[in-house]
């Protein structure tokens, strides 16, 4: 059973400055909610009881969202609002926060997980990617098979070509319709990437992970990337990919945020 998730939100968003100099990405507008509280909402849909939000010290929106505003409930019922309470209410289940010092990359900000992990198997989600899906939500796909190979599993989207060089390519068997053993993982090949098979932002890990998130050397303006620790983990065990049904948009590129503003807008219900 998957019982704890890790939310990295601590990144300084550069896709998208200036407006992240001042607003944090994860807190941009989608429909009238924030974009991470989507994410939360699909982690306790999908079965997880607490999650760890890691954050930095420009992030303080993220923490004041999240609390419950006890004034604000009241005036709403006093003043018989109750369908702005309960298009305000907060997705139910403990949240945990903790800081990432230095922007040392996305496997530093899991790496600091650690403690809250413990030995146990996890989610990660990353709040760059919303994905609408009409029936099972994105991370459940993951636990879901999760459950029946007992090995980490990574969220898989089919890209055109012309766009893998801005993610994580792997390469791997297809063992059944939409899950693959994987053997390598690229990030952001710049040419002849290994396949057309993408790494969506939802992760299912072991806890065996954090050993080789700990044993590895920071690359680039020495960040520690999860790419670069999954390629590590790839030689020790079994790794699945399984691609997410499910529409995923990325708040990161301007395009495909108006495009997830769009079809939210004109969607009879929320996600």
């Amino acid at each position: 059973m998957i019982r704890k998730a890790i939310i990295p939100a601590a990144g300084y968003g550069t896709r998208n400055l200036p407006i992240t100099k001042v607003i944090p990405k994860e807190m941009f507008p989608v429909g009238v909610k924030p974009a991470i509280h989507y994410v939360v909402e699909e982690a306790f849909r999908s079965g997880i009881d607490q999650i760890l939000i890691v954050v930095s010290k420009r992030k303080n929106l993220i923490v004041d969202y999240f609390d419950h505003s006890l004034e604000l409930e009241a005036f709403l019922e006093r003043e018989n609002k109750q369908h702005l309470l309960d298009q305000y209410k907060i997705p139910d289940g403990e949240i945990y926060y903790t800081r990432q010092p230095y922007a040392k990359g996305l496997g530093d900000a899991i790496r600091i997980g650690k403690k809250f992990i413990g030995d146990e198997p996890f989610a990660v989600l990353l709040p760059d990617d919303i994905i609408l899906e009409e029936g099972i939500p994105g991370l459940k796909q993951l636990i879901d098979d999760y459950a029946r190979f007992h090995s980490s599993v990574i969220g898989l989207n089919k890209v055109e070509a012309h766009l893998l060089s801005s993610y994580g390519v792997v390469k791997g068997a297809e063992i059944e319709a939409g899950i693959y053993k994987l053997d390598d993982i690229v990030e952001k090949p710049k040419q002849n990437p290994p396949s057309n098979l993408a790494v969506l932002g939802r992760y299912i890990l072991t806890p065996a992970i954090f050993s080789h998130l700990e044993n590895l050397t920071p690359g680039a303006g020495g960040e520690i990337q999860l790419t670069d620790a999954i390629k590590s983990l790839l030689q020790h065990e079994k790794c699945l990919g399984k691609v997410i049904a499910g529409k995923r948009f990325d708040i990161g590129s301007n395009k495909e945020y108006i495009q997830l503003q769009n079809m939210i807008r004109n969607r009879p219900a929320s996600l």
